[in-house]
Protein backbone atom coordinates (compact mmCIF):
# COMPACT_ATOMS: atom_id res chain seq x y z
CA UNK A 1 0.00 0.00 0.00
CA UNK A 2 0.94 3.46 -0.55
CA UNK A 3 1.84 5.68 1.76
CA UNK A 4 0.00 9.04 1.73
CA UNK A 5 1.43 12.64 3.77
CA UNK A 6 -0.67 13.39 6.55
CA UNK A 7 -1.26 15.85 8.66
CA UNK A 8 -0.73 16.12 12.72
CA UNK A 9 -4.36 14.58 13.25
CA UNK A 10 -3.60 12.11 10.35
CA UNK A 11 -5.63 13.49 7.79
CA UNK A 12 -4.15 13.07 4.32
CA UNK A 13 -2.19 15.56 2.78
CA UNK A 14 0.08 16.11 -0.23
CA UNK A 15 2.89 17.62 0.79
CA UNK A 16 4.14 17.91 -2.63
CA UNK A 17 5.04 21.02 -4.14
CA UNK A 18 2.86 22.90 -6.55
CA UNK A 19 3.38 24.96 -9.66
CA UNK A 20 1.61 27.98 -10.21
CA UNK A 21 -1.70 26.01 -11.52
CA UNK A 22 -2.28 23.81 -8.42
CA UNK A 23 -0.58 20.98 -10.20
CA UNK A 24 1.61 18.33 -7.85
CA UNK A 25 5.35 19.14 -8.94
CA UNK A 26 7.62 16.24 -8.16
CA UNK A 27 9.55 15.74 -4.54
CA UNK A 28 12.68 18.28 -4.00
CA UNK A 29 11.17 20.52 -6.57
CA UNK A 30 10.73 24.17 -5.88
CA UNK A 31 6.81 25.28 -6.23
CA UNK A 32 5.00 28.57 -5.51
CA UNK A 33 4.13 29.10 -1.80
CA UNK A 34 1.25 26.68 -0.41
CA UNK A 35 -1.79 28.14 1.07
CA UNK A 36 -2.05 26.82 4.78
CA UNK A 37 -5.02 24.45 5.08
CA UNK A 38 -5.92 25.99 8.17
CA UNK A 39 -6.30 29.44 7.08
CA UNK A 40 -8.71 31.29 8.63
CA UNK A 41 -9.16 35.10 8.05
CA UNK A 42 -11.85 37.57 8.40
CA UNK A 43 -13.96 38.08 5.05
CA UNK A 44 -12.37 41.14 4.09
CA UNK A 45 -9.00 39.81 4.62
CA UNK A 46 -9.38 36.89 2.86
CA UNK A 47 -11.44 38.84 -0.19
CA UNK A 48 -7.84 41.43 -0.09
CA UNK A 49 -5.53 37.97 -0.13
CA UNK A 50 -7.42 36.37 -3.10
CA UNK A 51 -7.69 38.83 -5.38
CA UNK A 52 -4.20 39.91 -5.24
CA UNK A 53 -3.48 35.92 -5.99
CA UNK A 54 -5.97 36.40 -8.72
CA UNK A 55 -4.14 39.47 -9.91
CA UNK A 56 -0.86 37.66 -9.81
CA UNK A 57 -2.08 34.83 -12.13
CA UNK A 58 -2.62 32.62 -8.97
CA UNK A 59 -6.24 31.77 -9.33
CA UNK A 60 -6.01 28.03 -7.78
CA UNK A 61 -4.19 29.40 -4.76
CA UNK A 62 -6.83 32.21 -4.52
CA UNK A 63 -9.17 28.98 -4.09
CA UNK A 64 -7.83 27.97 -1.38
CA UNK A 65 -8.30 31.08 0.42
CA UNK A 66 -11.69 31.10 -0.54
CA UNK A 67 -12.25 27.03 0.69
CA UNK A 68 -11.14 28.67 3.96
CA UNK A 69 -13.53 30.99 4.08
CA UNK A 70 -16.26 28.57 2.86
CA UNK A 71 -15.04 26.02 5.53
CA UNK A 72 -14.15 27.74 8.67
CA UNK A 73 -16.90 31.09 8.19
CA UNK A 74 -20.60 30.96 9.59
CA UNK A 75 -23.35 28.42 8.09
CA UNK A 76 -24.84 31.08 6.71
CA UNK A 77 -22.57 31.92 4.14
CA UNK A 78 -21.12 29.05 2.92
CA UNK A 79 -22.84 28.78 -0.51
CA UNK A 80 -21.24 32.63 -0.93
CA UNK A 81 -17.74 31.21 -0.45
CA UNK A 82 -18.28 27.64 -1.63
CA UNK A 83 -19.35 29.85 -4.95
CA UNK A 84 -16.44 32.51 -4.78
CA UNK A 85 -14.11 29.13 -4.65
CA UNK A 86 -15.28 27.30 -7.12
CA UNK A 87 -15.60 30.66 -9.89
CA UNK A 88 -11.73 30.49 -8.63
CA UNK A 89 -11.33 26.99 -9.60
CA UNK A 90 -13.46 27.57 -13.16
CA UNK A 91 -10.99 30.25 -13.80
CA UNK A 92 -7.72 27.42 -12.56
CA UNK A 93 -9.20 24.82 -15.52
CA UNK A 94 -8.99 27.82 -17.91
CA UNK A 95 -5.52 28.59 -17.15
CA UNK A 96 -4.87 24.36 -17.83
CA UNK A 97 -6.41 24.06 -20.55
CA UNK A 98 -9.79 22.09 -18.96
CA UNK A 99 -12.34 23.87 -20.58
CA UNK A 100 -14.72 21.06 -19.41
CA UNK A 101 -13.53 21.32 -15.60
CA UNK A 102 -13.87 24.98 -16.59
CA UNK A 103 -17.56 24.85 -17.61
CA UNK A 104 -18.70 22.39 -14.84
CA UNK A 105 -17.13 24.61 -11.88
CA UNK A 106 -18.24 28.29 -13.54
CA UNK A 107 -21.87 26.63 -13.84
CA UNK A 108 -21.63 25.43 -10.27
CA UNK A 109 -20.43 29.02 -9.27
CA UNK A 110 -22.31 31.06 -10.95
CA UNK A 111 -25.56 28.97 -9.87
CA UNK A 112 -24.71 29.55 -5.68
CA UNK A 113 -23.38 33.13 -6.23
CA UNK A 114 -27.08 34.12 -8.26
CA UNK A 115 -29.13 31.78 -5.41
CA UNK A 116 -26.91 33.34 -2.77
CA UNK A 117 -28.49 36.83 -3.73
CA UNK A 118 -27.00 39.98 -2.15
CA UNK A 119 -23.27 39.39 -1.34
CA UNK A 120 -21.88 40.96 1.83
CA UNK A 121 -18.58 42.41 2.06
CA UNK A 122 -18.75 44.63 -1.65
CA UNK A 123 -18.47 41.55 -3.41
CA UNK A 124 -20.00 41.72 -7.10
CA UNK A 125 -21.81 38.80 -7.52
CA UNK A 126 -23.71 40.08 -10.68
CA UNK A 127 -20.76 41.10 -11.93
CA UNK A 128 -19.40 37.85 -11.26
CA UNK A 129 -22.54 35.92 -12.71
CA UNK A 130 -21.91 38.30 -15.70
CA UNK A 131 -18.51 37.34 -16.51
CA UNK A 132 -18.72 33.60 -15.86
CA UNK A 133 -21.33 33.59 -18.33
CA UNK A 134 -19.09 35.57 -20.64
CA UNK A 135 -16.77 33.17 -19.88
CA UNK A 136 -18.70 29.85 -20.97
CA UNK A 137 -19.69 31.61 -23.69
CA UNK A 138 -15.86 31.63 -25.31
CA UNK A 139 -15.75 28.28 -24.12
CA UNK A 140 -18.77 27.12 -26.19
CA UNK A 141 -17.81 29.07 -29.10
CA UNK A 142 -14.06 27.36 -28.43
CA UNK A 143 -12.92 30.89 -28.24
CA UNK A 144 -8.99 31.72 -26.70
CA UNK A 145 -9.12 33.62 -23.78
CA UNK A 146 -6.68 35.33 -22.38
CA UNK A 147 -4.73 35.98 -18.62
CA UNK A 148 -6.20 39.64 -18.50
CA UNK A 149 -10.05 38.13 -18.56
CA UNK A 150 -9.00 35.53 -15.60
CA UNK A 151 -7.90 38.70 -13.01
CA UNK A 152 -12.14 39.25 -12.29
CA UNK A 153 -12.51 41.96 -9.34
CA UNK A 154 -14.35 40.12 -6.74
CA UNK A 155 -15.74 43.17 -4.78
CA UNK A 156 -17.04 46.53 -6.31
Amino acid sequence: MVERDRDDVGRARNARPRDRLGRPLPPGSVGVERIPDDLDLPPNETLDYAQRLLDDGLAFNAHEVLEGAWKSGPFAERMLWQGLAQYAVGLTHIQRGNPKGARTLLERAAGRLTAYGAAPYGIDGPGLVSHAESLLADLDAGRTIGEDRLRPRLRL
